[in-house]
Order: C-alpha cells, then structure tokens, then sequence
C-alpha cells in the first residue's frame, strides 16, 4: 500500500481551515472560509492536501457536501491531487468513505483519476476493502461503472491485487462479476461503432467511381480493422495491425490523392494511425539543389507527415529517366523516405504513371519489401466521367464554384457520357480523366451566364446548367 502508515493526514489544529474538516466542525470550517475565501483550495504543508481532501478521507461528508456547493469567487478543485497524486475521491475510496464517495461521484468526480503510482481509486478501494474486509466503498464505484481492467504501474488490475489469496470471496466475486458486464457491454457498443463506422466508409466509397478492385481492398481493411477492435473488446490479445505501403499507378485525374485522403480517414477512423492528416509531397518539396540540402528537407516532411500518410506525388520524378549530371539528389530523397518505412511512424503511398514508376521500383532493391500493395487506376470511361460530374454537382460546398447550382433533367448520366464521347478525344479523356470535370463545369456556368437575359425572373433557370451549357463547355475546353 502506497503512502505512510496512517494515509489520511496527520492531525491539524483544529483552528486551520483543514483542522476544521478533519473534525468535522463545519460551523469553525464556514467561519474561516467567511474570513478567508482563498482558503477554499489551500493546501496544508505536508500532504499538499485541500480541504476537500481531508473531508473526504475522514468521511465528514457534511462537511464535503458544502465544499461541492460553495457559491464564492473560487470553485473547489474537484480534481485536485496531493503530495501522492491522488485526488479527493481517492482519499475517499482508500479509506472506505462511501458517503463521501457518493458525494463526489454525484458532483462529477473521475473514477478513472490516477495516483502517481497509476491507481485509481477502485484499486484503493479494493485495498481498503482487503484490511476492513467491507466491500461498500467498492461496490459504490461499481454502482457509477468504475472500470475494472485499468492497470496500475505495475500492470495490475484492481483483481489482480487479489490473485494471492487475499480479500473475501465476496469482493472477488463482487469484481469479477462486474468485469465480465463490462466486457459484455464494452463488446456490444463496439460493435454498434464498428456498424455506424462501417456505414459512414461505404457513403464515403460511393463517391468513388469505378476502381472496383481498390474499394474492395479498402472494403477488406476496413472490416478486418473493425473485426480486431471487436476481438480486443472481449479481452482477446492480438498482434497490432499495421497497414502497408502502397503504390498508387495511373494516369492523371483518376482519383489517386482523392482515394488516398479516404484512407487516411478510414485508417484514422478505425484507430489504425493516430490522425487522418495526408501529407502531400512532389519533387521539389523533397530535393534540394545543392550538396546536404536534401537530407534535411526530405526528414522535415517525413516528421510533418508523422502519424498520417505521406503520398509522394508523381514519385518517378525522383528517379531522371537519365542522369545529366551528377548533382541529381532524388534518390538520396528516396532513400530517406525508405530508411523510415519500417518504424510504423507513417504510412507512404507512392503515386505516378505506370510506366514511369518502374525507374523507382528498380532503383532500390529494398522497395518492393516495403511496398507491398500496388493498385492500378485505370482510366475513366465518359460513362464513369458523367457519374463523376453528377457526384460533384449533388455534393457541392459552400466553397465550391457550382455551389447552389444543379443540372437540368436532360443532362442524365446517359446523355452526358454521349457528350463527351463526341466532343472529347480518347487522347484528352486519357490525359485528363476526372481533371476534365472541373473546369468543364467552370465553362458550362460561364455559358449559362452568357445565355441568360437580364431582365430573367426565372429564379430555376438562373442557377439551372442545360445540355446546351454542357456542350459549350466541353467545346471551350478542346479548344
């Protein structure tokens, strides 16, 4: 048992403010706080103990109660901690004050508080509880739902203190009933997260188009990572889960950096990495130009990109397609980036033309170990072009330039995947993909603008794109 002999306090005159709430004499307490009402929180010289601390571990509960009630300049620090870290509600809980325990709980205090030794205070109930062999103290934490798998310093649960034999049946029983609700109400809101998680991706996967393969690798993750927060909520020990590194191959415009922000939300989100941040990165926010710049540069991106993913935009830049001179430092950048890879600090996606990306595989006999996750981003065809622009245009923000704007009836899915087959070529489509989008909304606005007469009433028609606006606006852009 941490502490002296007598953990309470030693005696006090009774004419100090904490003299007054050890006796219990609330009458000389309320006159010294009337003179004095910074005394309110003061700490006495030895324990560093409040008042309330001392009313609390000598269960004067009257005494306690108008502490939490007192209606000065100053609130009392429900919080507070003494000499041992420990806090009112444990002063109460290790010496079997249940009164002033409810009291406490009622006003708020934390049942998960921890002492300097990492008790909280069931563990110093249990220990009260092993001496007095009285389980009232306990059994009030437990009333409030006190958590009975927080470890101590030592790795110790408040019923591993009993795994020697002492302590009644009662109070083991009394713990390991309560355990074993917790694990089964624990386990049940576990998996109402995971479903309310699960249904939260699937909205933000439907905004993906195309790219079958990928959400169904996402999909995979996504309820393994769910599967693991269930397993350890019925006290399963299981290794930790640790997503890959990935390569994201493609054209331009098919949803690399959009599916990468997705991931890092849904690795974020099923507690996988500890922020949902993407750090986004190209060449020259990695090389520098001169001898011992880049080191330095590549590891202040590597750091700023610490608990999310660093997504390494056209990374074939790092590695020439021939070597001019010798003062090219994108591998030396490559390097750095992959001498981090195995400490599980961040995720890296590396993202560029198909093609190309085959100079940096090759470049590093180390990167095909590390990388073990390549997805292919096909190009859109105009039917998932048009599903694109619908998506945009049925999830505008504030911010965004067709914000309040919507699209006539005759621009279906149908009639604008026919549009931009016959006004695009298959050379732009590839180039573009869903960067063609964008800007051929731009376009179709400024049409519209055009096309309308200032003397229009019609309040639709003012914010309403036509197929004849769709039009102009490709038109405009093959230009």
């Amino acid at each position: 048992m941490p502490g002296s002999q007598d953990q309470r306090m030693r005696p006090a005159k009774k004419a100090t403010i904490h003299g007054c709430a050890q006796s219990g004499d609330l009458l000389g307490l309320q006159k010294r706080l009337q003179e004095n009402p910074s005394l309110l929180n003061d700490r006495n010289a030895v324990m560093a103990q409040t008042p309330l601390h001392v009313a609390a571990g000598y269960n004067n509960s009257s005494i306690v109660k108008f502490l939490l009630e007192w209606k000065g300049p100053e609130k009392v620090e429900l919080e507070a901690k003494n000499m041992y870290g420990e806090t009112p509600l444990h002063m109460a809980a290790k010496n079997g004050c249940s009164e002033s325990a409810k009291l406490l709980l009622a006003h708020g205090a934390s049942l998960e508080a921890k002492a300097n030794n990492g008790m909280t205070p069931l563990h110093l109930a249990v220990w009260h509880s092993i001496r007095a062999e009285d389980c009232i103290t306990v059994g009030t934490l437990l009333e409030y739902n006190a958590d009975c798998s927080v470890k101590d310093n030592e790795g110790m649960t408040p019923l591993n203190h009993l795994s020697d034999g002492a302590g009644s049946e009662k109070l083991r029983g009394l713990l390991s009933r309560h355990m074993e609700d917790q694990r089964k109400r624990k386990a049940i809101e576990t998996c109402s997260e995971a479903k309310a998680k699960m249904a939260e991706f699937e909205v933000a996967m439907s905004n993906i188009v195309g790219l079958q393969d990928l959400k169904m690798q996402l999909r995979r993750w996504a309820r393994g990572m769910l599967f693991d927060e269930k397993r350890r909520s019925f006290g399963l020990s299981i290794a930790p889960r640790r997503p890959p590194h990935m390569a994201f191959l493609g054209n331009p415009g098919t949803g690399k950096t959009m599916v990468a922000r997705l991931l890092g939300k849904l690795l974020h989100m099923v507690g996988v990495l500890p922020t949902d941040k993407v750090t986004e990165v190209q060449r020259t926010d990695l090389v520098g130009e001169f001898v011992g710049h880049t080191g330095p540069k590549t590891r202040r991106k590597i750091t700023e990109a610490e608990g999310g993913i660093l997504f390494v935009d056209e990374a074939y830049r790092l590695i020439p397609m021939q070597k001019a001179d010798d003062k090219d430092y994108g591998l030396e950048a490559l390097e750095e980036i992959m001498s981090v890879m195995d400490s599980g600090k961040l995720v890296v996606i590396f993202a560029g033309y198909s093609e190309p990306m085959k100079r940096v595989i090759q470049s590093n006999e180390g990167f095909c170990r590390r990388v073990t996750k390549f997805f292919y981003f096909e190009d859109f065809s105009t039917t998932e072009l048009a599903q694109i622009l619908h998506i945009k245009m049925n999830n505008q923000d504030q911010s965004s330039l067709l914000y309040g704007f919507r699209l006539h009836p005759s621009c279906s899915i149908e009639a604008i995947a026919g549009l931009i087959d016959k006004e695009t070529t298959e050379k732009q489509r590839r180039e573009m993909n869903g960067g063609l989008i964008d800007p051929l909304l731009a376009n179709a606005r400024e049409n519209l603008d055009l096309r309308l007469d200032f003397d229009c009433s019609d309040t639709d028609g003012l914010v309403t794109l036509t197929m004849e606006d769709m039009k102009a606006g490709l038109q405009l852009l093959s230009r």
